[in-house]
């Protein structure tokens, strides 16, 4: 039985951190805002806002985008808003609700979905129900909402939302419960956890992901979700936002295997940083490990990996899950958590087509990081959410071409959305695979080389190219040098 939504497979998604994607003339005057072509901080604010991305969505279009996944919009004291404190309002800097209400009529009339970023584990200092407990200690009704120290909570001990020079010293070596009072995600201060185990958070929460899915949002990208771990929760999550939108897509953002949430009664899918490793390891002649280090789950990546490698780690990704399951994953080669894939491979831009073509001849949804198709790069945060160049003549053309090719390639062939994948050859720097659908059989090679490559593949008869230029003579196919082609 298909449990995840028939839309997902089709779908080709954009991810858009929205401080730094588009900044529309409806707020100016409003904010003081950094410079839009500075440099990219930790604390700074840029001044793109959700009016910014509704302007910019005949571009996206264009593009051949159907799906916007938005880092987190509501109101937020932090440029990347992972620390909520309003779940029902949309950021002032942001446009506010109107501007989401806008944006979300104008992709919906252009068929284009969105998927928001929902932060269920944690709130902020600044949230309504954590700020009543500062205030009201053991007598606060919220108490229950988050996990404290009752000697703190009772007034025994200093407490409070911004730990001094000691307790910030205490946080380096013990939990942020005894260190400062209360349990922080990741021991950060500014990121109190909630306690999920507590009915009313429970249902907080669920009404706050039914609330924008009434509102006519298209899914939800999970946030650290594996922190709540709780079966009962998340099965619970997915029935309340099912049973208001049948085709609802539910993400998680989980960096490795994982079985247990995706048995259909929780997640659709995960980000796919499973298959973002080898495409990393197998496509460029040599990696920046400086760069690629800086993010903690590529610490398994220590050298580059051969063809044979690379379509072994292929064969072990689809065989762990559903074959819905594996159509529904949201592929991805970098993100606003990771330096770009650029930057991770000294600049080799032929290693980031090899890698586009892959993932758009791969089964499920790619998603492109805004800005990559026109060369942005960037080490790791923040220098990967730099602002989106809108002057023209600062985008890399070819890059911003062979992303579309890409990409119209895929909505073209229903086989390189929908069919089986088959592996076909792999050695001497060379991959290929089949896609096969309905009696149809789609080939892809990519050549990783140097030079050009003459491979063996069972064509059996007629054959066209459809991507890129190869030389085909019978069942031998010759691939120019760090390229791919696209048979039929």
């Amino acid at each position: 039985m298909t449990t995840t939504p028939q839309w997902v497979q089709d779908a080709v998604f954009y991810q858009i951190f929205p401080d730094r994607f588009a900044r529309s003339e409806r707020q100016n005057g409003k904010f003081q805002f950094e410079d839009w072509d500075s440099a990219p901080t930790p604390h700074g604010y840029k001044g793109g806002d959700l009016y910014g991305v509704a302007e910019k969505l005949d571009y996206l279009k264009d593009l051949g985008i159907t799906a916007l996944y938005l880092n987190p919009i509501f109101a937020s004291a932090s440029n990347h808003r992972y620390h909520t404190f309003d779940y029902y309002n949309v950021d002032e800097l942001l446009g506010g609700n109107k501007a989401f209400e806008y944006l979300l009529e104008k992709a919906h009339s252009k068929d284009i979905r969105i998927v928001l970023d929902g932060v269920f584990n944690h709130a902020s200092r600044g949230f309504w129900q954590f700020h009543h407990v500062l205030e009201n200690g053991n007598g606060s009704p919220y108490k229950d909402w988050f996990y404290f120290d009752l000697e703190r909570l009772s007034g025994h001990k200093h407490w409070g939302a911004y730990p001094t020079p000691h307790e910030q010293k205490l946080l380096h070596n013990e939990d942020s419960l005894t260190a400062i009072g209360y349990r922080g995600w990741w021991n950060l201060p500014a990121l109190p956890k909630f306690n999920t185990s507590t009915p009313a958070v429970r249902e907080f929460l669920f009404e706050v992901a039914e609330h924008w899915i009434k509102l006519g949002v298209d899914g939800w990208r999970l946030d650290v979700p594996t922190e709540i771990d709780d079966d009962l929760f998340w099965q619970e999550f997915r029935n309340r936002v099912r049973a208001v939108n049948p085709e609802a897509y539910i993400v998680g953002e989980i960096w490795h295997e994982s079985q247990r949430w995706l048995q259909g009664d929780q997640f659709d899918a995960v980000m796919n940083y499973e298959v973002t490793k080898p495409c990393l390891a197998f496509f460029p002649k040599k990696l920046d490990m400086h760069v690629l280090h800086k993010q903690g789950n590529y610490h398994g990546i220590q050298h580059t990996i051969d063809a044979h490698e690379f379509a072994n780690r292929i064969d072990h990704n689809l065989g762990l899950y559903k074959r819905d399951v594996t159509f529904a994953q949201l592929n991805l080669l970098d993100s606003h958590d990771t330096p770009r894939y650029l930057s991770c491979v000294h600049g080799d831009k032929e290693a980031l087509k090899l890698a586009w073509l892959f993932l758009f001849t791969y089964p499920g949804a790619p998603c492109i990081y805004y800005g990559d198709e026109v060369g942005v790069d960037g080490a790791h945060d923040p220098e990967c959410r730099k602002s989106f160049p809108w002057d023209e003549s600062k985008w890399d053309k070819d890059l911003l071409d062979y992303a579309k090719s890409c990409i119209t390639l895929r909505k073209k062939q229903e086989t390189l959305r929908r069919g089986d994948y088959k592996r076909l050859y792999s050695q001497d720097q060379v991959v290929a695979y089949a896609r096969v659908h309905e009696g149809e059989e789609i080939v892809t090679a990519l050549n990783t080389a140097d030079m050009e490559k003459t491979i063996q593949l069972p064509l059996g008869g007629k054959a066209e190219a459809i991507f890129g230029e190869p030389i085909i003579a019978g069942d031998q196919v010759t691939i120019p040098a760090r390229s791919g082609v696209v048979i039929k």
